[in-house]
């Protein structure tokens, strides 16, 4: 229904006053296709993308589409243009590809999303058991506190999910503290599943070493002990993060900055989707009380999203102008 002053016809500052309220209402999105995002199955992610198709659909009246993906399979997506955004890189998880395909121009680094980090954990039960075992590089001498079921003379080290860019790191690191003669690398086959194995050692108190990021689900919901790692080196974590890293050295993980990538062609022909993307910023211990409240709700992303612009107005406010806040805020 049309505003009753809109029926006044003889004052034209009020038809001026509507026409102009009716365009502030409306969004016409600068892209005549669906943004189509990079979707990867881990829960910081799956967050981050859904907060913004609610932001670029309610706000911006964009139609948006999410691609399953991985993450070194997502970065060429990304320089080709069959993906138009990546919300989350993990920096240090993929500095050698990232580095080769920002310098083809075809992609940009335009916002920085949170510090994330990356570690080798035993709970604190663990660590209380065997006080000796500090060090990643110690390991060894633990082997038959973490047997392998499948192979009972080695211990078991669960590595990063099999895919994904953080596995190239682990594998490499995994090699560099020469543990393959007492361990097996165990890649599980999604996050899903990593997540259900060590949750399920966990509430059995079971003894187990692994691979973890961080701000997580499980890594704030669980106890849990990092184990030293030899000094971080630049240049061997540069050969660690390459999958032809021919002679791995270990070093420690260095803090890990989370970015927004986006392919170049796509922040020409949509210059204020662009500008959006590149303000959203989300401090640590916001990240850590949505995904706790993830956890805890059991809910689907999308139905945390929300949760996340109703509570959180304070934080994703500023991305945007106030004409699209309200449009957002009107669909919650």
């Amino acid at each position: 229904m049309r505003h009753p002053l809109c029926k006044t016809v003889a004052a034209a500052a009020v038809l001026f006053a509507c026409a102009s309220g009716a365009q502030a209402a409306e969004a016409s999105c600068e892209l005549n296709r669906p943004v189509n995002f990079g979707g990867m199955n881990w829960e910081s992610n799956l967050v981050v993308v859904e907060i913004e198709r609610f932001i670029m659909e309610q706000g911006y009246g964009c139609k948006t589409e999410v691609l399953p993906t991985e993450t070194l399979p997502a970065l060429a997506a990304l320089e080709r243009g069959d993906l138009d955004i990546n919300s989350e890189i993990w920096l240090n998880s993929v500095a050698d590809p990232w580095d080769k395909a920002a310098k083809t121009g075809k992609v940009k680094r335009i916002g920085e999303l949170y510090m994330g980090g990356e570690a080798w954990f035993v709970p604190r039960y663990t660590a209380e058991r065997l006080p000796a075992l500090k060090s990643a590089t110690d390991l060894p001498k633990f082997k038959d506190k973490f047997t392998d079921p499948e192979e009972p003379s080695k211990g078991r080290f669960y590595g990063c999910p099999a895919g994904w860019g953080c596995e190239v790191t682990s594998t490499n690191l995994f090699h560099a503290l020469k543990l393959d003669d007492t361990y097996t690398l165990y890649s599980p086959g999604t996050g899903a599943a990593q997540k259900a194995a060590l949750t399920a050692a966990y509430k059995r108190k079971q003894n187990v070493v692994f691979y973890y990021w961080y701000p997580t689900p499980l890594v704030g919901s669980m106890d849990l002990v990092k184990l030293d790692m030899p000094p971080y080196d630049a240049e061997k974590h540069k050969c660690l993060t390459d999958s032809k890293c021919a002679n791995p050295q270990p070093s420690a993980y260095p803090e890990n900055p989370v970015f927004t990538a986006v392919n170049t062609s796509f922040s020409e022909k949509a210059p204020k989707l662009t500008a959006f993307l590149s303000k959203i910023s989300i401090p640590n211990p916001v990240v850590d009380e949505t995904l706790a409240h993830m956890e805890e709700s059991g809910d689907e992303a999308r139905d945390v999203a929300r949760w996340f612009l109703k509570n959180k107005a304070d934080v994703w406010t500023k991305w945007v102008d106030a004409d699209v806040a309200k449009r957002v805020q009107a669909k919650l």
